[in-house]
């Protein structure tokens, strides 16, 4: 058990009253482990189908499910794989609160590590636009590794302030989640670090913090558009008080009841609040279910005007001929159909297709601007991994699958040379029961290994 702050229990204690011994128990247990099914791969039924996994659904997503300790899911191909995001249980509520359409414009603003993001992305199945940022530079990488094994095709991922984002992006999105920066209380079971990171002055600091990313997201969403607030953290400076403030300072914005369920409770205005619209929050609590701690708030902006963000004009003319010669000489010899010209991008020697409807990304720092096709080096294009990932079964050309339990996925994983019977020659996806896992060229009756180093299993 970590040790809990004893004046966070001393607050909790005054809070919860009667609920507080119970609460109090809960971090004798270990907190909840989750996995949820990527459907832009394939469906929760044929994920259950194909798994060893011992699995329990989790009542508030419908594609989550908890697993046993046993079970280690990031140690097995079908994570490389993408067909599953491990994921805190209570966490995967927010974006079933949020309930993006595909075709909308949606911007998860504190991103990183990507769980809600590729969430998102699911719903949007690949219609749309999402921009997934995070603020921090050491957390951004993680954000666009699990953007791209998560085969998403339509994101940006951005490494911006809100203010620079806000600046850009007025008016544009339909729905906004902010995950916010806060103190972590609800993840005290969960991470040692969130215990010894925690003080009274952290408290302040993240709802000072929470105030101004808010108001910048206020400036991005649409009249009519949705707004998700979330936070992990118990804490009513954080949560209420900050839905409090924020509708004092925007009266553009109400907010929207949540419907409560399996063991989700309302915010508690009583706690230094005076809305009593505020019981449309929710809040996740770890004695009354199986998750950590959560606070969720959704909010809409009423009718006013709309602005027109610029749009990227073109859609190759920034591109050399050769570059795009090249990537349709690939098409046309490894893929089984072509992807639609969106637009592409490139940097250097990296190819990428830009997201339908994509802006103007000048002056922007962008760490993934779309897909990540691959590279073009000296009158060749070698596909990039992304690409791999992001391909469907009817996509794929030459394909070599292998079952997740046997040793030549095993040693393609690690980064080893595989064998082939196959007359087949070039470029070839390498698939773990049909789902792609990267490249692999075939000459000789040889596949040479082409899994990132980065991400090899040792």
């Amino acid at each position: 058990m970590n040790k809990v702050p004893d004046l966070f229990l001393e607050r909790m204690k005054n809070m919860l009253e009667s609920e507080f011994p119970e609460f109090e128990q809960s971090y004798q247990s270990t907190a909840q482990q989750g996995l949820r099914v990527n459907t832009l791969k394939l469906p929760v039924e044929r994920f259950l189908s194909q798994t060893s996994f011992s699995l329990e659904a989790i009542p508030w997503c419908p594609t989550g499910f908890y697993y046993a300790d046993q079970d280690r899911p990031g140690k097995h191909p079908y994570h490389a794989a993408g067909l599953y995001y491990i994921q805190e249980p209570s966490a995967m509520s927010v974006v079933e609160v949020l309930q993006p359409n595909p075709g909308e414009k949606v911007l998860d603003l504190c991103a990183a590590p990507g769980g809600k993001s590729t969430q998102i992305a699911a719903y949007l199945q690949g219609e749309g636009l999402l921009i997934a940022n995070e603020i921090y530079g050491n957390r951004v990488k993680a954000l666009s590794e699990n953007i791209e094994r998560c085969g998403v095709k339509n994101a940006l991922v951005t490494n911006e302030t809100p203010s620079r984002l806000a600046e850009r992006f007025p008016a544009f999105f339909d729905r906004i989640l902010v995950d916010a920066p806060c103190s972590g209380e609800g993840m005290f079971r969960k991470l040692a670090e969130a215990c010894t990171d925690w003080s009274t002055q952290k408290v302040q600091e993240c709802a000072a913090i929470q105030a101004e990313i808010l108001d910048d997201a206020a400036k991005m969403l649409k009249p009519g558009g949705s707004l998700v607030y979330s936070t992990c953290t118990f804490s009513p400076d954080e949560n209420e008080l900050s839905m409090d403030n924020f509708l004092e300072r925007h009266n553009e914005f109400e907010l929207l009841e949540i419907e409560k369920e399996h063991g989700m409770s309302s915010g508690h205005p009583q706690w230094g609040n005076n809305r009593e619209d505020l019981q449309n929050t929710v809040r996740l609590w770890p004695h009354h279910l199986k998750g950590e701690g959560h606070f969720i708030a959704k909010l809409k902006k009423k009718d006013g005007e709309t602005t027109t963000t610029p749009q990227r004009k073109g859609t190759s003319d920034s591109i050399a001929k050769e570059s795009l010669h090249l990537w349709r000489a690939f098409q046309q010899e490894y893929l089984h159909s072509s992807f639609p010209n969106t637009g592409y991008i490139q940097f250097g020697e990296q190819l990428y297709l830009l997201p339908p409807n994509s802006p103007d990304l000048n002056r922007l720092r962008v760490v993934r601007p779309g897909l990540h096709l691959g590279a073009l080096k000296k009158g060749r294009f070698e596909p990039g991994h992304a690409l791999a990932l992001a391909l469907q079964p009817d996509e794929m050309g030459q394909s070599l699958s292998f079952s997740g339990d046997s040793e030549q996925i095993l040693r393609y994983l690690k980064g080893e040379s595989l064998m082939s019977e196959s007359e087949q020659k070039g470029w070839t996806v390498i698939c773990v029961d049909g789902y792609p896992l990267g490249w692999g060229k075939v000459a000789n009756g040889q596949i040479k290994n082409h899994y990132p180093k980065g991400l090899r299993w040792f």
